[in-house]
Formats: C-alpha cells, structure tokens, sequence
C-alpha cells in the first residue's frame, strides 16, 4: 500500500512523498551516517556495468536508494536497473542541494565521471559498504 502526502514549506514549495509498506527494512548504519552529517542529499547512481548515470536529490539518501534498489518507483532508475550508489554529497540547506543537482545534471558525463572517480574510484556501492 503506497500513501501520497503533499507538504508545503514556509516558502511555499510543494513536495509530494511516497510512503510505502515493505517488508524489508532500509540498512540502518548509513542512515546513522547521513543524519550526523546533514539533511539533504545529492546523490549519484548507476547501474551494474557503470554505463548509465542518473543524479538526484533527497531528505532520505537510505530510503531513496531502497526505492532505486527494489524498483518501488515507475521511471528512468526501474527502466534501466540503476540503483548502484557510487556518489553523494551531504547539504543542511535544501536550495544548496537542488542548485548543486542542477549544476551536476547538467554538466557533461565526463563531469560527472570525475567527480565519482575523485572519491570512489573502483565505483563500489556505498549503500552496501554501509
């Protein structure tokens, strides 16, 4: 059973959730993580041969990549298998998160190939390091 709530901030953008029942939890050490160092999250995923990337962002960096994981959301990520955490940052200011999103979508695939290069170099899954 899947829940859609719509929340409006004190600026007045909307944000639209997915609450979701499943049987499997979310790992819980990167949750422990994340929440020491921040709110919100950009982050980078690919798929199992490291061919396609896709950039986003999120409040929940562990219950967003469960979703990449299990397919539980209908688009680009399902389509293509990627669900491979390879990247992230770390911001407490969701405008700094969606401008640096932006900034990473849209430069080049050489761009973005560096930056996860710079830090994690062997492309390992970091949700599965956690």
């Amino acid at each position: 059973m899947s829940l859609l709530l719509s929340l409006t901030d004190e600026k007045g953008l909307r944000t639209i959730s997915s609450l979701c029942h499943c049987e499997a939890e979310p790992k819980q050490s990167l949750r422990r993580k994340a929440s020491m160092a921040g709110k919100y999250y950009v982050y980078i995923i690919t798929n199992k041969r490291n061919t396609v990337l896709h950039t986003g962002v999120t409040n929940d960096l562990e219950k967003r990549i469960y979703e990449h994981k299990t397919k539980l959301i209908d688009g680009f990520t399902k389509k293509y298998n990627v669900s491979k955490l390879v990247y992230y940052e770390v911001f407490s200011d969701i405008y700094n998160a969606i401008t640096r999103e932006k900034q990473i979508k849209g430069g080049p695939r050489k761009r973005k190939i560096d930056l996860i290069d710079s830090v994690n170099s062997n492309w390992r899954d970091l949700y599965e390091e956690s």
